[in-house]
C-alpha cells in the first residue's frame, strides 16, 4: 500500500495535548494497519477534513478522527453519517463500543481500544462503495 501524507497533518497530530497524542497516535496506526492488510488497496490518502486527520480509499468512505477541547475526556473515529457504516456497527458491536449518532465511534482517554474489532469497522469503510449493498457489509457475525 502506497500512503500520501499531506504536511499539515503530522503538524495536526503533533498538537495533540500530552495525554492525548498517543491515542490519536494509536488510531492512526490502526486506520494505516487495516488499510495495509486489505487486498486491492493500493493508495491510501492521509490529509486534513474539518481540521481533522482523515484517510480515503478509492473504494472507500472517509475515516476522520479527532479530539475536541469540548469533551476533554474523550476522543473519536468519525465516518460518513448517511452511510450503513456506523448503523451497522451497532448491529455488530454494540456491546463493543460506544457510539456517537451514526457519525462516530467515541472512547475515553482511559478505555482500551478493542483493536481487532476497530480494525474491523476501519477496513469496511475503507472499502465501503464495494460492499455496501451487502447484508451487514459482508460481516459475518
Amino acid at each position: 500500500m502506497n500512503l500520501t501524507t499531506h504536511p499539515s497533518v503530522e503538524e495536526v497530530l503533533e498538537g495533540y495535548p500530552e495525554e492525548v497524542k498517543p491515542k490519536m497516535l494509536y488510531l492512526r496506526e490502526l486506520v494505516l494497519s487495516a488499510a495495509s492488510e486489505m487486498e486491492g488497496l493500493d493508495v491510501l490518502e492521509e490529509t486534513l477534513k474539518w481540521g481533522e486527520p482523515s484517510y480515503l480509499a478509492k473504494h472507500g468512505s472517509t475515516v476522520r478522527m479527532d479530539w475536541k477541547e469540548k469533551k476533554p475526556d474523550q476522543y473519536a473515529i468519525y465516518f460518513k453519517c448517511t452511510s450503513k457504516l456506523v448503523p451497522t456497527f451497532k448491529t455488530i458491536y454494540n456491546d463493543t463500543f460506544n457510539f456517537e449518532g451514526d457519525l462516530a465511534i467515541v472512547f475515553k482517554l482511559n478505555e482500551k481500544v478493542p483493536k481487532r474489532e476497530l480494525k474491523t469497522c476501519i477496513s469496511m469503510a475503507l472499502n465501503y462503495h464495494k460492499i455496501k449493498h451487502l447484508p451487514l457489509l459482508g460481516h459475518k457475525k
